[in-house]
C-alpha cells in the first residue's frame, strides 16, 4: 500500500450555533480513515452528512472537538486538531491544495495572478510559472482575452475552471476537491478528470466529494461514507 499522507482516527465535530440559544448541532462523531499517496478516496454520503465539514477541517478551516487528524509533511506528522496557526499557513503554502466550490479572489487581481499565486509563493521561477498558468487555462478552455481581467465577473462556471487552474498549478502531496466538476460541462469535465489523473500519478492524495457518479467511477480509489463510518474499496 502507498503512503498514509492523512489519518483520521475517531474525529468528532459538532458546531455551536450561538444565534439560536446556543443549540448543539452534531454534524459527526468516531470517524475513521487514511488516504495514500498517488490515490483518491471519495467522500461520500447524502447533503447535510458532513462531506465539506470534513474536507474543511482537513484544510484547517474547521476544528475538530475530538479525535486525531493527522497530515504528513516531509516524513513528519502535523495534527490539525492540536496545529499551531504557523503550522496551517506552511501547509497549506507547501502541503495542501484546496479546490472549494466557489472562486474567492481579491478585487480587481486578474485571472492569471489569481491562478500563478500558489506557484509564486512557492518562489517558483515566475517565467516557468507563467508557463504552466497559461497552459491550464488553454487547457481549461478560458479565452486569452480574459487572462488580464478579474475573474469575478465571470460565468460560474468560468470561475470554477480559474479556481481548477489555481489548484493544479502546483504538485501538492495531498489535494482537496470539493465539487470540482460540478458546474462544468463535459468538454472541461474530462480536462478535470485528466489533471486529476496526472496529479495521482505523480504521488498526489487526492481526497474529494463529487455528486458525479461518473466522475466518482473514473477517478475514485477508494470510498468513504461519512454518515457510516466506513471505507469501502467500491466506488458507486
Amino acid at each position: 500500500m502507498s503512503d498514509v499522507m492523512i489519518s483520521a482516527r475517531n474525529i468528532s465535530k459538532t458546531f455551536l450555533l450561538h444565534h439560536q440559544n446556543s443549540a448543539e448541532l452534531k454534524v459527526f462523531s468516531g470517524l475513521n480513515f487514511d488516504a495514500y499517496a498517488g490515490s483518491c478516496l471519495i467522500l461520500a454520503g447524502q447533503s447535510g452528512s458532513g462531506k465539506s465539514t470534513l474536507l474543511r477541517m482537513m484544510y484547517g478551516n474547521y476544528l475538530a472537538n475530538s479525535g486525531v487528524l493527522k497530515i504528513r509533511k516531509n516524513g513528519d506528522w502535523v495534527d490539525m486538531v492540536n496545529a499551531m496557526p504557523r503550522e496551517v499557513v506552511a501547509l497549506r503554502k507547501n502541503t495542501i491544495g484546496y479546490v472549494s466550490q466557489f472562486l474567492k479572489t481579491i478585487p480587481r487581481v486578474t485571472t492569471l495572478n489569481v491562478v500563478l499565486e500558489p506557484a509564486l509563493e512557492r518562489e517558483m521561477d515566475r517565467e516557468t510559472a507563467l508557463i504552466r498558468a497559461k497552459e491550464l487555462l488553454t487547457k481549461l478552455n478560458i479565452p486569452e482575452r480574459l487572462w488580464n481581467l478579474a475573474p469575478s465577473t465571470f460565468s460560474g462556471g468560468e470561475q470554477q475552471r480559474v479556481n481548477i487552474a489555481r489548484g493544479f498549478m502546483v504538485d501538492w502531496p495531498i489535494l482537496l476537491l470539493d465539487e470540482p466538476t460540478a458546474s462544468l460541462d463535459e468538454k472541461n469535465r474530462d480536462v478535470v478528470l485528466g489533471l486529476i489523473e496526472e496529479a495521482k500519478a505523480k504521488g498526489s492524495a487526492i481526497i474529494g466529494i463529487f455528486h458525479d457518479a461518473y466522475v466518482r467511477e473514473k477517478v475514485g480509489d477508494r470510498q468513504f461514507s461519512v454518515l457510516n463510518n466506513e471505507v469501502s474499496e467500491h466506488v458507486c
